[in-house]
């Protein structure tokens, strides 16, 4: 049996403008998403999926018709919407790489998740990332081809630190950053309880102009390299007030402190899509108990968090 492993991801800075070239700061976490292939010698693939509470809630058999088939026809019938979705990363994988589906054997195929899937921490670019280690693919293409993004969180799926990332027209830059703040015991993360689905948000994003759009990438990016080198909480928060502001007028959506918690004393920064999945927020252990009086139950340290 092999095994492949990849890494949650949180986007610190640059949400939604790091689809256009801003300088963005990524973080991987100590949650992930296992993968174990084992051969069978029945023919196709069996696929079992397993929560972070190890209960299967996916459980499919592809014949390797299904697998190899190059129409994007898929009996709807046949298959549920996930099952559909995982299928056709894996028809998309096998196009960029029919060795390992060719060679006449069957697989029995395990995935584990660390994290719920309601989470917002990487559940299909984890996903992508272990099935191009199994195929021995570019993940990036693989992702391009399926799910689509800037392609951040596989970055994060691939690396045990924190990293920069930017995309240009050519190439992406992929670099390992330093960020260890020395107040990391005074942030911590609160999931929202929804997932957040960003569509509308990013249709609004693209209908910017390209001027206001330029000047914002260029004002994130300088935020990022701020965010790197802050010393303070106090400066911290700041700049995070900054970044918010920024993206609340690009995406002409209320910020989310301002929205849900207006009276809170610290600050509170989006990660990722907004307006759902967790945010960043400052404060000592005894703040977290505004949020747990919200109804907010899930609330995790810089250190639980973070690999």
């Amino acid at each position: 049996m092999t095994t492949f492993r990849s890494n949650g991801k949180l986007l610190i800075t640059g949400e939604y403008v790091v689809l256009d070239g801003a300088l963005s700061l990524a973080v991987p976490t100590k949650f992930g998403q296992s993968l174990s292939v084992e051969i069978s010698k029945k023919k196709g693939l069996n696929w079992k999926a397993y929560s972070h509470e190890n209960k299967c809630w996916l459980e499919v058999y592809y014949k390797t018709e299904d697998l190899v088939s190059k129409t994007n026809a898929i009996n709807s019938a046949k298959f549920t919407s996930e099952e559909v979705y995982l299928l056709n990363i894996l028809q998309v994988a096998n196009s960029l790489n029919s060795e390992i589906l060719s060679n006449g054997n069957g697989y029995n195929i395990t995935t584990h998740l660390d994290f719920p899937r309601n989470w917002g921490l990487g559940t299909s670019s984890t996903l992508i990332n272990n099935i191009a280690q199994w195929f021995k693919i570019d993940a990036y293409k693989l992702l391009e081809q399926t799910f689509g993004g800037s392609g951040y969180d596989i970055a994060s799926a691939q690396h045990n630190t924190s990293i920069t990332y930017s995309l240009s027209e050519k190439n992406r830059s992929v670099l390992k950053a330093s960020f260890n703040p020395s107040f990391k015991d005074e942030l911590f993360f609160v999931h929202l309880n929804r997932k957040q689905n960003s569509r509308d948000s990013i249709k609004q994003y693209r209908q910017q102009s390209s001027s206001v759009l330029n000047q914002d990438v260029a004002k994130i990016s300088g935020l990022t390299n701020q965010f790197l080198n802050c010393e303070t909480l106090k400066e911290f928060e700041l700049l995070i007030e900054i970044h918010e502001t920024i993206i609340s007028k690009l995406i002409q959506t209320p910020k989310v402190k301002s929205e849900l918690f207006p009276d809170f004393s610290g600050a509170i920064k989006s990660l990722g899509g907004w307006g759902g999945d967790f945010v960043l927020a400052t404060g000592s252990e005894t703040t977290k108990n505004y949020f747990r009086s919200k109804g907010y139950r899930t609330i995790i340290s810089y250190n639980d968090m973070i690999l």
